[in-house]
């Protein structure tokens, strides 16, 4: 569910838990466009049979680079802020890649705000990001997002 606030209560924001997306399917479609679009064609996610008969993961897996793409359309699902002008994905902090997620699998992601600081302009909003494997014992994706909002 989007938690909406006003650009003005971004402040009050630090420490809160925003939840959880809902689940996404991650498709051999998806990853191959993926492929596509970063010209990484390696056959752990592009060639299901060679992927499921000699990989370590029993078949073919999302780039670790689409799992953690995917934080952009989840963090829609999450916040969304009234009366700003533009929005910035302003960059990551740090990222670890813990689990694979193979292709079939669902995942979603969980947002909290760990600090939000004013900025010439506007607010930055630190976010601890977890993508998680439905099923799995470990996240597929731990970061450190940055994002910005300018009034």
């Amino acid at each position: 569910m989007t938690a909406t606030v006003p650009y003005a209560s971004l402040p009050d924001l630090q420490g809160r838990d925003l939840g959880w997306t809902d689940w996404l399917e991650i498709t051999q479609d998806r990853v191959n466009l993926f492929a596509d679009a970063v010209d990484d064609h390696q056959w752990i996610h592009t060639d299901p049979e060679r992927a499921t008969a000699e990989s370590p993961f029993g078949g073919p897996i999302a780039h670790g680079f689409l799992s953690l793409s995917l934080a952009t359309r989840f963090w829609t699902e999450l916040l969304d802020v009234d009366g700003v002008t533009t929005k910035v994905n302003y960059g990551l902090d740090k990222v670890r890649f813990i689990s694979p997620v193979k292709v079939g699998a669902r995942v979603r992601m969980n947002a909290v705000i760990a600090e939000v600081t004013e900025i010439a302009g506007g607010f930055q909003l630190t976010v601890d990001q977890t993508i998680e494997i439905e099923g799995g014992t470990k996240p597929a994706v731990v970061a450190r997002g940055l994002y910005r909002f300018y009034a």
